[in-house]
C-alpha cells in the first residue's frame, strides 16, 4: 500500500512554534491533509515524550485515532549544521537523550537541542541506537551540510557509508540534488519541518512510500529500500519558491550572482548581508551538468499547500481569512487535501469554478514563479496566457 508520511515536524517544545503542536492537533490535521505517518519531532524532550508514550503503541509507531506517529528528532551541532534522527521506539530514544545529555546545556530547554559535537560522533551514538540519521534540509543556508561542508564524507567522515537518506529542503528537489553523484545510492526526504499544525505548514513537503504493513520496520524498510518497500513519490515546492534558493540580499532581497557577491565581499548596496542561493550552491557542488537520476529514484511531484491556490484563485491574500478557509473545509470533506489536489475528478467538485480552474492550472503546469531568495519565499501565480514567460522545465502532476 502506498502510504504518505511526513518525517520531520516540531512539537511545542521547540522554540518558535505553535502552543497547538500537541498530540491530538497534529494528528487531526494530518488526517485532514491526508498524511498517514507524522513525525513525533522532539523526541528527546522528557516532557514531550511523557506524553507520546500515553499513546498506543502497535508495530513501534504510537496511534491516536487513524494517526500513526514515529519518534523522531532533529539536533544541531556544534557548526550549526542540522541533523535529522528516526529513532525505532522509546527506550532507544531514553538511550540517545543519555548520550547526548553531557553535550548539551539542556534537553529539557528545547525541543531541537545544539550539542557540543561533530557529525560524525552524532552519527556514531544515532546508529548506536538503531536509528536512522542523515542531514536536515541538506541545502539550506546557515543550518543545511552543503553550507558547511562540501561532501557527505567531508560531513560524516568513516560514517558516511551509513547514511540513508537526504532530506532536500524547500530549495531544493530531486533534480538538484541528482546533479551531485555522491548522493546517487541515498534516498531522498521531503518533509514539512512543521511548525504550526496547519495544513500550509503540515504536510507542505511529504513522501509517498511502498509499504506492506503501518510499522516501523516497514517505514525503515521503505527508506533503506529493501523487502519490497520504497519511496514512491517525493512531493514539495518548487525550488524556486523556497525563501533562500537565489544569491540575495537579506534585508532587501536584491538578486545578485555569486561573483557579484564575491566581488562585493558579501555586502549589499543597503548594507544587508548577501546570503549564497541554493541553486549557485548546487552549480558549485554539482559534479553533473543535468541530473542523473538512478532507477530507484521515485518522480519528484511539485505542489503548494490547498489552502494556498484556493486564496491565489479567489484573489485573497490570506490563506485564514473566512471565505479561504469555508472553501478549503467544503473541498476537503469526506477526501483529504491531497486527494483533491492530486486525485479528484475536478468537474465533480462543488466549488468555485476558479478554484477547480487554478488546482487544474497546476496539474497542467500553467503556474509561473517567481523565486525567493534572501529569506524571503518567491511567489506562485497563474499562468496568464498572453504572457510568454512560462518555464517550461516545470513539471505539472500529469507528468508522472
Amino acid at each position: 500500500m502506498k502510504v504518505n508520511l511526513d518525517l520531520h515536524i516540531h512539537s511545542k517544545y521547540s522554540a518558535a512554534t505553535s502552543s497547538k503542536m500537541d498530540l491530538p492537533t497534529i494528528a487531526g490535521e494530518a488526517a485532514k491533509k491526508g498524511i498517514r505517518i507524522v513525525a513525533t519531532g522532539d523526541c528527546l524532550h522528557p516532557r514531550w515524550m511523557a506524553e507520546v508514550r500515553k499513546l498506543p503503541e502497535r508495530g513501534g509507531l504510537f496511534w491516536l485515532g487513524e494517526t500513526a506517529f514515529v519518534l523522531t528528532c532533529e539536533v544541531e551541532d556544534s557548526s550549526r549544521v542540522h541533523h535529522l534522527i528516526i529513532v525505532p521506539d522509546p527506550s532507544k530514544a531514553s538511550e540517545l537523550a543519555e548520550k547526548f545529555s553531557c553535550r548539551a546545556a539542556s534537553l529539557d530547554s528545547d525541543g531541537r537541542p545544539t550539542l557540543k559535537m561533530e557529525p560524525p560522533e552524532i552519527a556514531d551514538l544515532a546508529l548506536e541506537a538503531d536509528c536512522l540519521v542523515g542531514p536536515g534540509h541538506a541545502f539550506t543556508p546557515w543550518t543545511g551540510m552543503y553550507a558547511h561542508h562540501q561532501s557527505l564524507a567531508e560531513c560524516y567522515k568513516d560514517r558516511a557509508d551509513q547514511i540513508s537518506y537526504v532530506e532536500l529542503g524547500l530549495s531544493a528537489d530531486s533534480d538538484y540534488a541528482d546533479r551531485i553523484s555522491e548522493l546517487e545510492e541515498r534516498t531522498f526526504l521531503s518533509n514539512s519541518d512543521a511548525h504550526s499544525p496547519w495544513p500550509n505548514k503540515l504536510g507542505r513537503e511529504f513522501n509517498q512510500m511502498e509499504m506492506s504493513d503501518l510499522s516501523f520496520e516497514d517505514l525503515k524498510n521503505a527508506i533503506l529500500r529493501r523487502g519490497g518497500c520504497s519511496p514512491t513519490l517525493n512531493v514539495g515546492f518548487y525550488p524556486d519558491e523556497g525563501k533562500y534558493n537565489r544569491t540575495a540580499c537579506t534585508r532587501c532581497y536584491r538578486f545578485y550572482s555569486p561573483e557579484e557577491m564575491r566581488d562585493r565581499r558579501g555586502r549589499c548596496e543597503c548594507g544587508g548581508l548577501i546570503k549564497l542561493g541554493v541553486r549557485d550552491r548546487v552549480e558549485m557542488l554539482a559534479d553533473r551538468p543535468a541530473p542523473v537520476h538512478p532507477d530507484h529514484r521515485p518522480p519528484y511531484l511539485h505542489l503548494i499547500p490547498l489552502a494556498e491556490v484556493i486564496a491565489m484563485a479567489l484573489g485573497i491574500k490570506g490563506v485564514f481569512s473566512a471565505k479561504v478557509q469555508k472553501t478549503w473545509n467544503e473541498l476537503v470533506m469526506g477526501r483529504s487535501e491531497i486527494e483533491v489536489l492530486v486525485e479528484a475528478d475536478l468537474s465533480e467538485l462543488e466549488v468555485d469554478e476558479r478554484v477547480a480552474d487554478a488546482i487544474g492550472a497546476f496539474r497542467s503546469k500553467e503556474v509561473f514563479v517567481e523565486p525567493g531568495g534572501g529569506g524571503k519565499y518567491g511567489r506562485v501565480r497563474l499562468l496568464d496566457h498572453s504572457n510568454s514567460t512560462k518555464d517550461d522545465d516545470q513539471r505539472s502532476l500529469f507528468d508522472f
